[in-house]
């Protein structure tokens, strides 16, 4: 699969010229980011996930990053 791959140290675009199989969930990782910071609308794990994939972030660095940051409340109470 893609992560495991992800999580071997393989770069994403080497991962997709190899594989025939669509790579579900690549592209909506993409999406959702995108739409995130089109709305200004503040999503973690999203953004961890993008960052591994398009900016070859590793991935125990992108999990380090969302077990460090300051916690918020989930909602906004306005």
């Amino acid at each position: 699969t893609v992560g495991k791959k992800i999580g071997q140290g393989l770069r994403l675009s080497d991962i997709l010229a190899q594989t025939r199989s669509v790579a579900e969930g690549v592209r909506t990782a993409k999406s959702v980011y995108d739409l995130s910071r089109q709305l200004g609308v503040e999503m973690p794990i999203s953004q961890g996930t993008y960052r591994v994939l398009y900016e070859e972030l590793p991935p125990r660095e992108a999990l380090h990053q969302l077990m460090t940051r300051d916690l918020r409340p989930e909602l906004d109470d306005d």
